[in-house]
């Protein structure tokens, strides 16, 4: 009887074999030697065949533990996924876009076709087959070997966990099979090379979502926070938007943000400078010294504009993890602008002293002229807030006429509110809270007035006069629109309205009527 061998039947006869003891003693040439010959000769030559092989292997456990048919697999296949691809000759799986060279497009391609080099990752797609356990032994032989690098490892996990774990890359995990997907989250985790930066911070953060909605075990958890944090500066603000457990009336989980932002910031705090300069050099051109704290606060900064939208988010959520990246000097601070502007908007019912914790987070000095020109006219900022973009975008256009006010003069700073900047408190403690309230157009055009003559004095007194007395033309006018602010709180809105808007200022009432156009021409030019 002629019986035909293949990869998908030989682990069958070989265990049949050895039940039936058709050993060598009994008979020379007999079955188990057979196949033996036709396992080394054939079988394991061959890619394709070696993986098959040890997918059929899982059906006749432990027979084809026990005779070593399992291990001579993993074998075979760690040692042709380890070999130069030079040498590399058997047929492989490779779905990839093609290089325009090989499609002949490229502009350098001279009409000559070079045989093209075997990819470094050229084994990865057909792993992917492998069930979860034996993947498992294939990646840690492999790794045993040490002739595979860390990237191509990752890779390799990178793309079995997209291929096994369906919507993985959307963010969502079936419910169907629990206890599989955790197991596979959790092998995974444990699989990941150890050398930082084998794998992307979007792949870690992917595989710390999966794993919180999961359940995976807290081991596993710590582990890609820790990795994570070590390479923030790589991640997007889509990355970072995971969400809060269905328990919670937030959203998204800003908790684990706050602690990956946290532990970033320590651990860039006890690495050396000189291995943090070469290693930050080594990863990536764009990561210069320091560079990586500016890319996580601007990170920073974006998340905050996604996360403002969330009706029920905690102020104190959302203060406390834009003081994390504080000390971060950065050359702008429109992001933060945008992330607090947005919080206004979607919270109004806040109330002022939280308004006024929230504005604090930002340098008015670091605003960019379009962002100064849409927060003067920003009814949702305190008045503090207004004035003091009021005076750098005046002192910015200043400066850029040839004049030199580049910084708040120390009389204006001290009538202006307080702030983290360097701003201190009014000298008039009954002001404060008008500071704080949130300004009208009538009292933005008001500010723009005022700031405007202020720059225009500055400018005819440019060849000579002292800064003092710019100083005190300013502080004149602004305590002036500030007790007029008082006053007219203090009275009945009639009256306001009437005849103490017109007197409680030093101005006379025809040039208190035309400021506003005035300021109105010269702001918007």
């Amino acid at each position: 009887m002629t019986v035909t061998l293949n990869a998908y039947n030989v682990v069958a006869a070989r265990c049949a074999a050895e039940y039936l003891e058709m050993y060598e003693t009994v008979e020379k040439g007999n079955l188990i030697y057979k196949i033996d010959v036709f396992l080394n000769s054939s079988i394991f030559r061959s890619w394709k065949d070696s993986i098959t092989v040890l997918q059929s292997t899982k059906s006749l456990l432990p027979w084809s533990e026990e005779l070593k048919v399992v291990s001579r697999s993993l074998d075979s296949i760690a040692s042709k996924a380890s070999i130069d691809t030079s040498m590399v000759e058997w047929s492989y799986t490779y779905n990839r876009k093609k290089l325009p060279s090989e499609n002949g497009n490229s502009p350098q391609w001279n009409g000559v076709r070079k045989q093209q080099t075997v990819p470094k990752d050229w084994w990865v797609e057909d792993l992917c087959e492998l069930r979860i356990d034996l993947y498992k032994r294939v990646i840690t032989t492999i790794k045993t070997k040490g002739r595979v690098s860390g990237y191509v490892i990752g890779e390799a996990l990178n793309a079995y966990t997209m291929r096994r774990l369906p919507d993985f890359s959307k963010g969502m995990i079936p419910n169907n099979d629990i206890v599989k997907y955790r197991s596979l989250v959790e092998t995974i985790v444990w699989l990941l090379p150890a050398e930082k930066g084998t794998v992307s911070c979007s792949f870690l953060l992917r595989l710390l979502r999966a794993a919180i909605l999961l359940d995976c075990g807290e081991t596993e958890r710590n582990e890609l926070m820790r990795r994570i944090s070590q390479q923030l500066p790589e991640a997007t603000v889509t990355d970072l938007l995971i969400r809060a457990p269905a328990e919670e009336a937030t959203i998204y989980d800003v908790d684990i943000v706050h602690n990956l932002v946290a532990s970033f910031m320590t651990h860039i705090s006890r690495t050396d400078p000189v291995k943090k300069e070469f290693l930050e050099s080594t990863r990536s051109p764009k990561f210069g010294p320091d560079a990586s704290k500016v890319l996580v606060a601007k990170l920073i900064d974006g998340y905050l504009a996604e996360i403002a939208r969330d009706p029920n988010l905690p102020v104190s959520n959302f203060v406390n993890l834009a003081e994390i990246v504080s000390s971060v000097s950065r050359p702008c601070h429109d992001g933060l602008y945008r992330g607090i502007d947005m919080y206004l908007k979607e919270h109004p019912g806040i109330s002022k002293s939280e308004r006024k914790r929230i504005c604090r987070l930002m340098d008015c000095k670091k605003l960019s002229a379009e962002a100064c020109m849409h927060a003067v006219q920003n009814e949702r900022l305190p008045l503090r807030v207004v004035v003091q973009v009021l005076f750098f975008e005046q002192a910015r256009a200043t400066t850029s006429s040839g004049s030199s006010t580049p910084d708040l003069p120390g009389s204006i700073r001290a009538l202006l509110p307080g702030g983290s900047h360097g701003s201190s408190r009014s000298t008039t403690t009954n002001t404060e809270e008008d500071w704080d309230s949130v300004p009208t157009a009538e009292d933005i055009k008001a500010l723009k007035g005022e700031l405007t003559t202020l720059r225009l004095s500055g400018e005819t007194n440019r060849n000579g006069t002292a800064k003092t007395d710019i100083e005190r033309v300013a502080v004149s006018r602004m305590k002036g629109l500030a007790m007029s602010k008082i006053f007219s709180k203090l009275k009945s809105s009639k009256e306001r309205n009437g005849e103490i808007s017109s007197s409680d200022t030093s101005e006379s009432p025809e040039e208190t009527k035309s400021t506003p156009s005035v300021s109105r021409k010269h702001s918007l030019s």
